[in-house]
């Protein structure tokens, strides 16, 4: 900080009358997102994005987003804290394909999810509209004004002691689709606190909601080639299920 010109220690009373001019500090350099690309060619490739990295910019977020660190045209998102496959163009007219295909259910996007509880089917499909919740427009839910059409399927994978670790498939992309329905029949993605898995995800050392997007099946728009990818649960995700593996059974009665 100089005053009138000279320089004064920060702790300067500054007198009426006088100058006061401040030095804009250089920002910080931002270290560029790091992720794996899974497939590339000339059109299109597909990214395994790591939790914590935003895939758009958003008000009040001021890092490096995934679109920030590719070049290309995002064609459907993550939330931020779900790690996995995207799906990148590198054109406005193959992420129009690609987009279409998404549109007509063409394309399958599978996610490994570990809830609290144990669902009562092995299998099951969650065919509920959400939208903005009517009293938290943080959340969605089926408790809404505006609700839009949504469905989700679900397979057990493995019932643990007081989880059960799901294979998740989409029919329509809502905003918080998986988080939302799950905690809509009760059984929360550990982890979430936003959706009710808080406590789950504390006994397990969790530090974000586990869901993984562990693979992607599309038609290639250009080559007309079925591609699929597939991502494995990272470290953070692959301790937190070995913890679960161990836990004492609960003795209520829907294993919380």
């Amino acid at each position: 900080m100089r005053v009138d010109g000279r320089t004064h220690a920060k702790n300067h009373r500054v007198a009426r009358g006088e100058t006061v001019t401040v030095a804009e500090g250089k920002p910080p350099e931002q270290r560029a997102p790091e992720f794996e690309v899974v497939l590339e060619d000339e059109h299109l490739l597909v990214v395994d994005k790591p939790a914590g990295l935003v895939t758009h910019p958003a008000p009040g977020h001021h890092d490096l987003t995934l679109a920030d660190a590719v070049e290309g045209l995002i064609v459907h998102r993550l939330d931020r804290d779900t790690s996995g496959l995207l799906l990148i163009a590198k054109s406005e007219a193959v992420r129009e394909a690609l987009q279409s295909e998404l549109k007509r259910r063409e394309v399958r996007r599978e996610y490994l999810a570990l809830v609290g509880g144990h669902p009562e089917a092995e299998t099951g499909t969650i065919d509920a509209p959400l939208g903005r919740d009517r009293h938290n427009r943080t959340l969605m839910s089926t408790r809404t004004d505006k609700p839009r059409d949504a469905v989700t399927h679900f397979e057990v994978l493995e019932r643990l002691p007081r989880t059960a670790l799901l294979r998740v498939w989409l029919e329509t992309g809502r905003t918080h689709q998986i988080r939302a329905h799950l905690a809509a029949i009760d059984h929360p993605v550990c982890g979430d606190p936003a959706y009710g898995g808080r406590e789950c995800g504390r006994r397990l050392g969790l530090r974000r909601q586990f869901l993984h997007a562990k693979k992607l099946m599309f038609r290639h728009p250009v080559t007309g080639e079925m591609e699929v990818c597939e991502s494995k649960p990272p470290v953070d995700l692959r301790r937190a299920l070995d913890v679960a593996t161990r836990e004492p059974v609960s003795g209520g009665p829907d294993g919380d």
